[in-house]
């Protein structure tokens, strides 16, 4: 669990982001079943109404499972954040979230106003918790100064070729939990000899030894993927430890040009 400001957030969630192809619900369902208790979506994946879906048909009780989901960037003025969270719990037929995070900033919307959206839902009861995604330094603190409420955790992409060293410090000074998505770096680990060894010395494959690189640094991660053996085997990564040599040679494998999202329009000056 991650814990932040009295929000507990399961380390190891699903992403449902179609960002690697087609999406179904029953990704969700395989997911829930294999031990997963996060399901992250969001208004702009277009995956909110499967993940609905795929909750009640799963069996798994509403109060068990984290449910993450953001609001857009072209949504952060007050009344149009009001009727994307309205359209978001009507799409996952949920009467609340567990999570609910500004998906990127906008620089035409002030933080100020983006950031109301989410004081509101929470005092309605909406959110349990909040948050924001894709914020540099600047932005966090921004808007931790000018947020009424807690927000509690930070998700930006985080994997072995992407450094993010400060912003991850910055993070732990402020006691807000850190998420990673693409944390397999959209499969672009799968070739790295260096994961490859540890994964063939430890018998483990590449993407469970990059997400417990993650764990071991007290990092969320929400993989995806749609095969079922992989869901399962991505979900198995708290029985073992990288030692501190493998958890050294893996982050020295950031590089430059490591970062994957980085949107035209809707980017910050990245820390």
């Amino acid at each position: 669990m991650l814990a932040a400001h009295g929000a507990e957030i399961p380390a190891l969630g699903f992403g449902t982001s179609p960002q690697t192809g087609s999406f179904s619900a029953e990704e969700v369902v395989t997911a829930l079943k294999a031990g997963y208790r996060h399901i992250d979506t969001a208004r702009k994946y277009g995956t909110e109404r499967a993940v609905g879906e795929a909750m009640r048909a799963s069996g798994v009780p509403r109060g068990e499972i984290f449910l993450t989901t953001k609001v857009s960037h072209e949504n952060l003025r007050e009344a149009d954040f009001a009727r994307s969270v309205d359209e978001s719990l009507k799409a996952l037929q949920v009467d609340h979230f567990d999570l609910l995070m500004i998906h990127w900033p906008n620089p035409d919307i002030p933080v100020s106003e983006a950031v109301k959206g989410l004081a509101k839902a929470k005092r309605q009861g909406i959110a349990r918790h909040i948050g924001v995604a894709n914020f540099n330094i600047a932005l966090i603190d921004e808007a931790l100064r000018l947020c009424p409420e807690p927000i509690v955790a930070l998700q930006a992409e985080y994997h072995p070729y992407l450094d993010q060293t400060k912003v991850l410090a910055a993070c732990r000074e402020r006691g807000l939990a850190f998420v990673a998505y693409c944390p397999l770096g959209r499969g672009r680990l799968f070739d790295d000899k260096v994961l490859a060894g540890i994964a063939a010395n430890r018998g483990r494959s590449i993407a469970q030894v990059a997400l417990r690189w993650l764990m071991q640094q007290n990092v969320g991660a929400i993989p995806r993927s749609s095969n079922p053996g992989r869901i399962a085997a991505n979900f198995n990564v708290f029985d073992f430890t990288l030692s501190d040599d493998e958890m050294a040679r893996i982050s020295a494998l950031k590089r430059p040009d490591g970062r994957i999202a980085d949107p035209r329009g809707r980017v910050p000056p990245w820390d």
